[in-house]
């Protein structure tokens, strides 16, 4: 047993001389494996400290702080409070911090030759931390790589990609390379859908179509509206561009596919064809016997008879054109059979389908109702309407095609005076307010109008107090109003 013990003693004592060595010498320091371990231990324990502190003002003192503000804040606090408790720990571990400061030195020399890469990403995510080009939760692009910005660290930043793979990126990328920050200050932004159509299409319908597309997606932002541009002549096809403003471009994908289905619904209805690049081979020796084999030849009662592949010829009937509902008329002809804009030209129509929009109500529905707020005027395209008041039970007037309704609240700046309804189904032609100046700039004699049909409506000026106690509106009514138009329209 003494032999045990004595053996046992021999390997305790052999084994604190290894920790209790001294290995080397610093700030007036000796450092052995025992001495280590016990910094090393206090350290992991600051680490702790310094997150937890730091978690807690993220959880308590920050939490009506944005979220990539927050979690920069955090981060650089955890940073700062590890640095502190590593310096107290050293300190009170009896280390000379002075005498280190030439050590300290060397060591940064040797830590940008040698560890430049490491030193550029610290720099970088140092940099990221304090001017905060990107933060927590923004959706960015970088170097074809687009995502959500997950956590940055001081050496790299974790990306999500909308595939919901993590992505860890060195800073210095975000340094050196551009970046697209589609979250940065405004998260409202405009994208680009390109699309060609066939030769001898009109642009007019083609407006229409990308348009009407555009404005039925739910996820396209309706001011600034959307606009269509006519790029180029292409190869095979007339190049467009539709332009449309969203405010949450992580679903920018979703809203392109959503966009394309629209579109080629939209198209495929009105007939207009998208091409795909063809070579036309043309052989000019068979065109007369192609002539002869198809050339009608008119039979006794006025019907057509065509040669079929016997010589014989068949005899076909005069297909008689089926009347177009007004609902499958095109919005450049609804807009002709108004008065204001029967002698507008394809490209007049084009301007103004792009400043208002189609919108189809069924009878007895509610258009705008009294006392709403009033953002949009209304011009009618066919079928008819019916304006009485909420407030009182009384009928007010019955508009028809070609008339117009909700003038009075974005002239004079107030509530709808009246509520509107549909007698039967009927097409609108809705402009909102922003829109509405482009409109009057370019077809004065609207404005003119507007304002005449207005100074008619004398009742519902003297509900809103704008007229004397004896009817009558400075000179006449008609002027006070054109005045006004010019006020706000500067027209």
């Amino acid at each position: 047993m003494n032999w045990i013990a004595t053996q046992t003693h021999r390997v305790f004592t052999a084994l604190s001389q290894v920790f209790t060595a001294q290995l080397f010498e610093l700030g007036g320091k000796p450092f052995s494996l025992s001495f280590l371990g016990q910094i090393l231990v206090l350290s992991l324990v600051v680490l702790v400290i310094a997150r937890t502190i730091s978690e807690w003002i993220e959880r308590r003192l920050l939490v009506r702080v944005e979220l990539g503000t927050r979690k920069a804040i955090a981060t650089v606090i955890a940073y700062l409070l590890s640095a502190i408790g590593f310096l107290i720990v050293l300190q009170s571990s009896g280390v000379n911090l002075s005498s280190l400061t030439v050590l300290a030195g060397a060591v940064g020399i040797g830590f940008a030759f040698g560890l430049q890469n490491l030193a550029s990403n610290f720099i970088s995510g140092i940099t990221l931390l304090f001017e905060q080009p990107i933060k927590v939760g923004d959706l960015i692009e970088v170097e074809d790589l687009l995502g959500t910005v997950e956590k940055i660290s001081i050496r790299s930043t974790i990306i999500r990609t909308l595939d919901g793979v993590f992505v860890i990126v060195p800073n210095i990328r975000f340094v050196e390379n551009n970046i697209i920050n589609w979250s940065y200050r405004d998260p409202k932004c405009r994208i680009h859908i390109p699309i060609g159509v066939a030769y001898g299409s009109e642009t007019v319908l083609v407006t229409e179509a990308l348009l009407a597309a555009a404005r039925r997606e739910t996820g396209v932002l309706s001011s600034p509206p959307p606009r269509v541009w006519f790029r180029s002549f292409g190869d095979s096809s007339l190049n467009f561009e539709l332009l449309v403003w969203i405010d949450n471009p992580i679903n920018i994908d979703t809203l392109k596919s959503a966009l394309h289905f629209r579109l080629e619904s939209e198209l495929r209805c009105r007939g207009i064809e998208i091409p795909f690049p063809q070579r036309d081979l043309h052989i000019r020796t068979i065109k007369s016997i192609e002539n002869s084999l198809t050339q009608p030849i008119l039979g006794e009662n006025g019907s057509t008879k065509i040669p079929n592949q016997n010589g014989n010829s068949q005899e076909l009937s005069s297909p008689k054109p089926t009347p177009k509902s007004p609902n499958n008329w095109t919005l450049r002809d609804l807009l002709r059979r108004v008065s204001y804009f029967e002698k507008c030209s394809d490209i007049e129509l084009r301007e103004l389908i792009e400043y208002g929009y189609r919108q189809l109500f069924p009878g007895s529905q509610i258009v705008c109702r009294e006392n709403d707020p009033g953002e949009s005027f209304y011009l009618i395209l066919s079928g008819s309407v019916e304006v009485f008041s909420q407030r009182t039970g009384k009928y007010i007037a019955s508009l028809h095609s070609g008339e117009f309704f909700g003038e009075i609240s974005l002239l004079m700046g107030t509530p709808r005076t009246a509520s509107v309804r549909t007698l039967e189904d009927t097409i609108l032609f809705v402009i909102d307010r922003n829109d509405l100046q482009k409109v009057l700039l370019n077809h004065r004699d609207l404005a003119d109008q507007i304002a005449d049909k207005l100074s008619e409506r004398q009742q519902a000026l003297r509900n809103l107090g704008l007229l004397d106690d004896d009817g009558e509106l400075g000179a006449t009514p008609f002027v006070w109003i054109r005045k006004r138009i010019t006020t706000l329209f500067g027209i």
